[in-house]
């Protein structure tokens, strides 16, 4: 609980529940009698730092080749899959190879913003889906921001606490997926980490900022934030955090959620791949470009975000939520609280050109600790 309420976040086997484990990568649970122990694997080696390419080596055709190989490799088992398709180079890199990998039915799906940047983004997937000639379902975020009315949160449905804030908008799009008769969705998950340039010779981490607001409790559990971790997997930390959060709910649908891009192959490759072919994601927008597709999709000048959805939601519906909560809340013991700084707090939140980060993880925490209360 102090990782969350402080967002230091680990990979690990530990959650929020007694008695409720994660099976973290390459981890084993054993049931026994005596109950259930999860073991840990030995640390996944890791290349430590990029090699020089060949004389004569052409890194986009070598992770053209991988990837579309890593798509490939599903024929068997789907006949009929899904592409998350935002817009961007790493769902444009994957969406290439899924349609070059002989797939009987290949359908790409996304959740488009508003705004500028909605239209931006909406001429993209256009152009990219034209381009590659397939069926494509888009799904307005804007309409299903943060707990909205209708979703998993304002209903208090059980769901896990620690999800994406923007469940709503994906258990839309999860629908059509599921409509579509999808075995198998591909990600774009892990192409920024695969992509990122930073040495693995030192692994400490920055020191976090205190948080003034702990209890005793909380503070005095910080001591152990970085124990019982999970060892060094094969795929980077941040992806493997990230399909905790995005994949559960696919496969509560029978949807089988796979990220090519950090498939071991291609994971591997990245790590030795000289930096200047990573930096800005210079491969996979080559790679873009080579396919014929115009610069706006291989390196948009304004990509997307979830900026303008979470805002809305959150002013919109979470703020309301939050005063009705507060008063019987979990987390919060209002006899504790000073009422002219938490009214004041309150016309900040309204009035912030940006709504805090943490104020929108201590609601999503609250309301799904009560959903499962």
């Amino acid at each position: 609980m102090a990782r969350t309420l402080t967002r230091r976040h680990r990979y690990s086997a530990d959650t929020l529940f007694d008695g409720v484990y994660r099976l973290t990568e390459r981890a084993t649970a054993v049931f026994t009698t005596a109950g259930l122990t999860i073991l840990y694997p030995e640390p996944a080696q890791h290349v430590l730092e990029p090699r020089r390419l060949r004389a004569g080596v052409d890194p986009v055709e070598a992770f053209d080749v991988l990837l579309t190989e890593a798509v490939a490799g599903w024929r068997s088992t789907a006949s009929c899959v899904g592409v998350e398709v935002s817009g961007g180079a790493d769902s444009g890199n994957v969406a290439l190879s899924a349609a070059a990998a002989g797939f009987g039915s290949v359908h790409t799906f996304g959740l488009l913003m508003g705004g500028r940047i909605g239209r931006l983004q909406q001429d993209r997937r256009r152009r990219l889906v034209d381009h590659l000639g397939l069926w494509d379902t888009a799904v307005p975020a804007m309409q299903y921001p943060p707990f909205v009315p209708g979703g998993v949160r304002e209903r208090g449905l059980p769901h896990d606490p620690a999800g994406a804030f923007y469940q709503e908008a994906f258990d839309v799009l999860r629908g059509h997926v599921a409509a579509h008769g999808c075995e198998v969705i591909f990600t774009g998950g892990g192409g920024d980490e695969v992509n990122a340039c930073h040495s693995r010779t030192g692994g400490e981490l920055p020191a976090a900022e205190p948080v003034p607001w702990l209890g005793d409790t909380a503070t005095e559990a910080l001591a152990q934030v970085d124990e019982d971790l999970a060892p060094i997997p094969v795929l980077p930390v941040p992806t493997l955090m990230a399909f905790g959060l995005h994949n559960p709910a696919y496969l509560g649908l029978g949807i089988w959620p796979v990220a090519p891009l950090v498939h071991p192959r291609v994971v591997r490759f990245m790590e030795q791949l000289p930096q200047e072919h990573k930096r800005g994601k210079v491969m996979f927008r080559d790679r873009l470009r080579r396919a014929g597709l115009p610069e706006s999709v291989a390196a948009p000048t304004e990509p997307e975000n979830f900026l303008a959805v979470m805002e809305s939601g959150l002013r919109s519906y979470g703020l309301p939520l939050l005063d009705d909560m507060l008063r019987e809340s979990l987390l919060v013991d209002l006899g504790y609280v000073d009422p002219v700084a938490l009214a004041r707090a309150r016309e900040h939140a309204e009035r912030a050109p940006v709504v805090p980060d943490l104020l929108c993880d201590t609601l999503a925490l609250e309301v799904g600790l009560r959903s499962l209360a």
